[in-house]
């Protein structure tokens, strides 16, 4: 059976996962990638170093982003967002944003250490997280949501 899901489904679904994929466009090129995100009830918050995704979302604020549960092909949820990319440049509304979404993920990767606790990598270890590099943080501005799901017999 395919259906609909209703608003509170989407809802919780934005609300208990933390990766999705954004959608943006520019110069009649479309750009899909994953993102850590933490939704709030208005708005989805991530945060991004500069480059191809923050320059086509600054040049086209009109972005899609989605959602999936994925369980098997015939057992799924998907949530699609439609709004406007704002970037946060307010230093007080910066610093609650950053705290919020890192909290956010916090929760996430306590989860994952307690479920897989051999497979941890921590940031000194792998050398990626880089202090010195200030992060775009920014919000999708809600302006239209669906969601969709299947779920086989």
């Amino acid at each position: 059976m395919i259906g609909k899901l209703s608003d509170q489904q989407m809802q919780t679904i934005l609300q208990q996962n933390m990766m999705g994929r954004i959608g943006c466009s520019s110069n009649s090129r479309i750009f899909v990638v994953p993102v850590c995100y933490a939704y709030n009830g208005k708005a989805i918050i991530a945060h991004s170093a500069e480059g191809m995704k923050i320059n086509m979302m600054r040049n086209n604020p009109q972005v899609c982003f989605e959602v999936d549960v994925i369980n098997s092909v015939t057992n799924w949820q998907s949530v699609i967002i439609w709004g406007q990319y704002q970037e946060i440049l307010d230093e007080k509304e910066r610093f609650y944003s950053i705290k919020y979404l890192m909290s956010r993920l916090l929760q996430f990767t306590e989860a994952e250490k307690v479920l897989h606790s051999p497979a941890i990598v921590r940031e000194e270890e792998n050398g990626h997280f880089n202090a010195n590099i200030r992060p775009v943080v920014y919000r999708i501005s809600i302006e239209e949501m669906t969601g969709r799901f299947e779920q086989g017999d």
